[in-house]
């Protein structure tokens, strides 16, 4: 528990002076408070009694002023919260409730100024959250009633003279007083003044290192963009090259397959025009071969020919055939022309002995003809043209004749000698070689 007293004297004009300095600090300070701060809900006046309402346990210290008698507190950090400013109360104890905030955060100071209507003595408690100021005792400025004799005429003129030393000591007092509430009051509003420097300088620094923050934010959003670009274009590119290599690759791939099939297409070509030209050649050496042969033939058919006569017409030669012959129908498998030396052989192949008869159907034809048989093959049939030899021989033709027989028909180039037997399965019939001239 605190008591103050507090002791009358007439200055408003300070109590003005110091309640507009007190209520410009109080902006400043309201609006720096933070959660950590006691925050100054409400001031309830009921009778004396000032009821400081806070979310904390106050921490406060207090002094008094006269002339009007004052009492003010501080409340260390704290600020207003929806308190007024000004609250008239004119109870007939207190006149007026002054409220006024300065500093910040941990030096944020709540002030609250009680006017009285005359000097009393306070009673100041810490209830929880609250401060409790109350009144303790009534006036003390009045003097106690003379109980001596009035004084006489003599002592009145010393009594005066010191009610006038006592008036110039208290005019002094109030005067030096004043001068000190005036320097307060200047030096809380020049601190007051500073605080709002301050904060507007913190305030500043903050938007700036906001907005220095926000650039930098900024600038990483725009470097991890340009990143990003930049991979998403390197990728490209990256992908880009591996597909133009691929074609590439691709590319030469198929000129390699095209140059190796040309390449085959080639040699295929330059292989046959080979074999060609080693068959050509082959086939001239034969002819020139066959030729010489024929010379040489032809050379030594003159030095061995002698001069015949002509050969009489026959009647057509007929071989029964040996008795072995059997009656089933026999088929001819081959017929075919061989040059030999001095003679040219025409033979007739079957599947087992044959009957056959020879006759001359002219003078350069021979006609054979094999009873009972039959052309195996179509092939048979083909006539061979024997033209180009030296033989008497031009053509040999096969052809199935009457009566279930084949007939094999031989042209001459001209009328020469001829002989026929047959061995086994073949049938043969040799002509001279006709004699040059």
């Amino acid at each position: 528990m605190r008591s103050s007293t507090i002791k009358s004297s007439p200055s408003a004009f300070v109590l003005l002076l110091i309640t507009c300095v007190l209520g410009s600090a109080r902006a400043l300070a309201q609006e720096s408070g933070a959660g950590n701060l006691n925050s100054i809900s409400s001031v309830n006046v009921r009778g004396g009694t000032v009821e400081i309402v806070g979310t904390k346990k106050p921490n406060f210290t207090t002094f008094t002023l006269t002339d009007p008698p004052r009492l003010v507190i501080d409340i260390s950090e704290a600020v207003f919260s929806g308190v007024k400013e000004d609250i008239t109360v004119g109870n007939g104890t207190i006149t007026a409730i002054r409220t006024a905030s300065y500093g910040s955060d941990e030096s944020a100071i709540a002030r609250v100024l009680i006017g009285y209507e005359r000097e009393v003595d306070t009673d100041i408690q810490a209830r929880g959250n609250s401060l409790v100021v109350s009144v303790a005792g009534g006036t003390a400025a009045q003097a106690a009633a003379p109980s001596g004799p009035a004084p006489t005429t003599d002592a009145a003129p010393a009594a005066t003279g010191t009610d006038t030393q006592q008036a110039g000591a208290s005019a002094q007092a109030a005067q030096e007083e004043q001068k000190r509430q005036e320097a307060a009051a200047a030096q809380a509003a020049q601190a007051a003044q500073e605080e709002r420097k301050r904060q507007e300088l913190a305030a500043a620094q903050a938007a700036e290192q906001e907005q220095a923050e926000a650039r930098r934010q900024a600038e990483a959003r725009a470097a991890a963009e340009r990143k990003t670009e930049e991979e998403r274009a390197q990728q490209e590119r990256a992908t880009q090259a591996a597909e133009k290599q691929r074609q590439q690759e691709e590319a030469r791939a198929a000129a390699d397959a095209r140059r190796e099939s040309e390449a085959q297409a080639s040699e295929a070509k330059r292989r046959q025009a080979a074999e060609d030209r080693a068959r050509r050649e082959s086939e001239a050496q034969a002819a020139a071969e066959e030729r010489r042969r024929q010379q040489e033939e032809a050379r030594e058919a003159r030095a061995a020919r002698v001069a015949q006569a002509e050969t009489p017409r026959r009647e057509p030669a007929r071989q029964e055939g040996p008795p072995s012959v059997s009656s089933r129908r026999k088929t001819m498998t081959l017929v075919g022309f061989k040059q030999e030396r001095g003679a040219s052989r025409v033979f007739v192949r079957t599947n087992e002995p044959v009957r056959y008869s020879v006759s001359p159907a002219g003078d350069k034809l021979v006609v054979v003809e094999l009873e009972n048989t039959v052309i195996a093959e179509e092939n048979n049939t083909r006539a061979m043209d024997t033209s180009f030899f030296n033989t008497a021989v031009a053509s040999v033709d096969a052809n199935p004749g009457p009566s279930r027989s084949v007939r094999v028909s031989i042209r001459l180039k001209q009328q020469v000698p001829y002989e026929t037997r047959q061995e086994g399965n073949e049938l043969s019939i040799e002509f001279q070689r006709p004699a040059s001239r």
